[in-house]
């Protein structure tokens, strides 16, 4: 069969809005996907319905499509996006509506069963991760656009890909290197030179990096690629640490398929392509993952700038005048930034920031508390006080946390253009999730001489969040550094090289055919991004700060 040619427009509510345009005009396709949800999209969209309970959905992708939807019929392409948010069949009538009033004649369905949060009260927006068999029956039964709720972001193409080859829920090997495409398409422009870690080297244009796609076969494997003349540019170092991307080992587990990472074999295939092979798939675990979102409270901020000598001083001075105001708060931390220089010749580079973040169930009690008292030490405190921004009344925040439920226990359903309704049957075939056993480490590299420098000279990294927890995903180049890295970074050096994860539990899986390491360090984000518990409240540059930490490395790496 001929391959079928999948391209992704956006990799979270905000990303670029003409994306769907110049991959509607750039080139071949034959479905177009959008990803619009993460976690923390589920709290704002949560947030909109309480005020219109006709909202909850990605409002962008309506009006992309207002542009786009008529050019995507006229081409034959397929969209497919999980824009639907909280509310997939308001969002499909709406685009009939739009459809209408253009005189198109566009099939539209949805795919709805994900909304488990009337069960749990207390909850916001609690919705199970489907998979993409409910997207295939949409497709089978000829729809045009295809909006769901909460599914996996592979189910985006793994959803036309079980529809256009004929595959079956038992297709595990197939389905796995649909989901490893998935994986790789569904960040966007990461895929194609956006936040990599060597984007200084090749002389590529990186203004404006083009979208990727994939050329999926029927036998599961892929070719990465993108549109001609577009910016950016896919090698398998892009490649790679796209599948690094917020993973927790080995076992890359779904509700359709658990795709084995370690089995991905990454080659070259021509200037901007990228081909997949390998993946090997197992049955899915017995349970979906269903993310709870919840109000957790209020949080407010003030930043202290602190200027010239005594910094350490006048931190401790406004740290105790703050105190009785804060007594009662229920979470309260201090940050210490250090960016001042001695003898520095301008005045911001002479100062520090001191950090202060609140936390309460009560609004009050971090609104008028923490600006109250801030504010009344505006001529009463360190010489030359000031804030960056006066702290305002306290915003609310989120909370995120992982619950499962047995596959059975959702009504996956596709809902098509005429009203029908086709049930989804859950996995018949499970299989408990475990570790993955530890690959063989390669032979060390001999001993020789070494010199102290970052370990961004050889290594690549990307990092992001899961809930609470981060993941850092580290790789090299050549084998001779795979030898050395598999050797040198682990867990315990990693916490030596970040302190901030010194007292937490760290996780190191190894892909050796990736020339890869994958960390998770539990529990370093709190209660996940809404709750914005540090600095990076994502981790996104976790990986950045580590790559700019000092090791001994081999010259001969250098």
């Amino acid at each position: 069969m001929t391959p079928l040619r999948i391209g992704n427009a956006s990799g979270f509510y905000g990303d670029r809005f003409d994306a769907m345009r110049e991959m509607l005009t750039g080139g071949e396709l034959d479905v177009l996907t959008g990803d619009y949800l993460a976690e923390l999209t589920m709290l704002i969209l949560g947030r909109d319905r309480l005020k219109d309970p006709g909202a909850g959905y990605a409002r962008t992708f309506l009006r992309q499509l207002e542009e786009c939807l008529g050019l995507a019929h006229e081409r034959g392409v397929a969209i497919v996006a999980n824009a639907g948010g909280l509310n997939p069949a308001g969002l499909a009538t709406r685009i009939r509506e739009l459809a209408e009033r253009l005189g198109l004649d566009v099939k539209v369905a949805h795919v709805e069963g994900d909304g488990l949060t009337a069960r749990h009260p207390g909850s916001l927006a609690t919705h199970a991760y489907l998979g993409g068999f409910g997207i295939t029956a949409c497709l089978r039964e000829g729809a045009d656009v295809v909006v769901t709720g909460r599914v996996t972001d592979a189910a985006l193409v793994t959803g036309p890909a079980a529809a256009h080859f004929g595959w079956g829920p038992g297709e595990y090997d197939r389905l796995a290197g649909a989901v490893v495409a998935g994986h790789v398409l569904e960040c966007g422009t990461q895929a194609t030179g956006g936040n990599y870690a060597f984007f200084t080297e090749g002389g590529h244009d990186l203004r404006r990096l083009g979208f990727p796609l994939a050329e999926l076969h029927e036998d599961g494997t892929a070719v990465i690629t993108k549109h001609p003349g577009t910016g950016g540019f896919v090698d398998i170092g892009t490649v790679t640490a796209q599948l690094l991307y917020e993973t927790q080992g080995a076992r890359y587990a779904g509700p359709d398929v658990t795709a084995r990472l370690d089995t991905v074999r990454l080659t070259q295939d021509g200037p901007d392509r990228v081909r997949i092979t390998g993946v090997r798939g197992e049955a899915p675990p017995p349970t979906l993952k269903v993310g709870l979102n919840r109000l957790g409270g209020f949080r407010n901020e003030v930043t202290f700038v602190l200027t010239g000598l005594d910094i350490e001083a006048k931190a401790a001075l406004v740290r105790e005048q703050m105190g009785p105001a804060l007594a009662k708060v229920a979470h309260v931390t201090w940050d210490l930034v250090r960016t001042d220089r001695p003898d520095a010749d301008t005045e911001e580079t002479a100062s520090a920031l001191l950090r202060l973040v609140v936390r309460d169930a009560d609004q009050g009690a971090v609104g008028r508390a923490l600006s109250g008292a801030a504010v009344e030490l505006a001529l009463a405190s360190y010489p030359g006080f000031h804030v960056l921004a006066p702290p305002g009344k306290g915003s609310p925040y989120g909370v995120f946390e992982d619950v499962y439920v047995p596959h059975g226990a959702v009504d996956h359903v596709a809902v098509l253009h005429d009203g029908r309704r086709i049930p989804v049957a859950p996995a018949q075939e499970t299989a408990v999730l475990d570790a993955s056993p530890a690959p063989p480490l390669p032979e060390p590299l001999p001993e020789g001489p070494t010199r102290h420098a970052p370990l961004g000279l050889i290594a690549g990294a990307r990092s992001g969040d899961k809930g609470g927890n981060a993941n850092i995903g580290v790789w090299v180049r050549t084998d001779e550094a795979w030898r050395w890295l598999a050797h040198t970074l682990t867990e315990g050096r990693l916490r030596e090289l970040l302190p901030e994860t010194a007292e937490l539990t760290v996780t190191r899986h190894d892909l050796p055919h990736l020339r890869a390491l994958n960390f998770v360090v539990e529990g370093i984000l709190g209660e996940g991004v809404a709750a914005q518990h540090r600095f990076d409240p994502q981790a996104k540059a976790l990986g950045e700060w580590l790559r700019s930490r000092h090791l001994d490395i081999p010259e001969a790496l250098l």
